[in-house]
């Protein structure tokens, strides 16, 4: 019976051992659960973070050429009567969709060129303003009776979300382009402000 009796007790010893091992096992596990929770969680924040800069940098990427006629077409735009927006129909390059619609995705300084071309004509000039928001900035214009007349300009501006910038024809101009691309509109984002 003795005998019994301390096999007993030696197996309730290594029970109690056990017991003590499994509960450190389960602290164990219990704290790793909860180290994977704290980085499941740090990692679901830099995806966002990530996916936040991936969108910005798209964003900083602004960039457009333009030319007045689509691809195999040629002949003169005007004149009209009054001042009339241009719709440059051969996009080159449009990084950030920034052409169309003109509007400023981002608050920043812009720069912008434009280049107008024109048969010279006794009666007809060639030009076109380009426009912020609806208000004159800068005119591209040259009037010549024959021969070309070509006429440029550029400028930078600061731009907030949702200004919008576009070409406008000069009243009783004519403006020429061809597959050649004579007459073309370009801007970019410089920086973010």
């Amino acid at each position: 019976m003795e005998t019994l009796r301390r096999e007993g007790e030696a197996k309730t010893k290594e029970l109690e051992v056990q017991k003590k091992e499994l509960d450190k096992l389960k602290e164990q596990h219990q704290a790793h659960a909860e180290e994977l929770l704290r980085v499941q969680t740090r990692a679901n924040g830099t995806e966002t973070k990530v996916e936040a800069l991936r969108r910005e940098g798209e964003v900083k990427q602004v960039a457009f050429s333009a030319s007045l006629m689509s691809s195999g077409n040629h002949g003169e735009t005007g004149p009209f009567n009054t001042h009339t927006p241009l719709v440059f129909r051969y996009v080159a390059t449009n990084i950030g969709n920034a052409y169309n619609p003109n509007t400023a995705p981002v608050r920043g300084v812009y720069h912008f060129e434009f280049y107008i071309y024109g048969n010279g004509h006794a009666s007809y000039s060639a030009g076109a303003v380009l426009t912020k928001n609806g208000e004159h900035i800068f005119i591209a214009y040259e009037h010549q009776p024959s021969h070309a007349a070509n006429a440029a300009n550029g400028v930078t501006l600061l731009l907030e979300v949702g200004d919008v910038i576009f070409l406008r024809q000069w009243q009783n101009s004519r403006i020429y382009d061809s597959r050649n691309r004579h007459t073309t509109f370009s801007g970019h984002l410089l920086f973010l402000m």
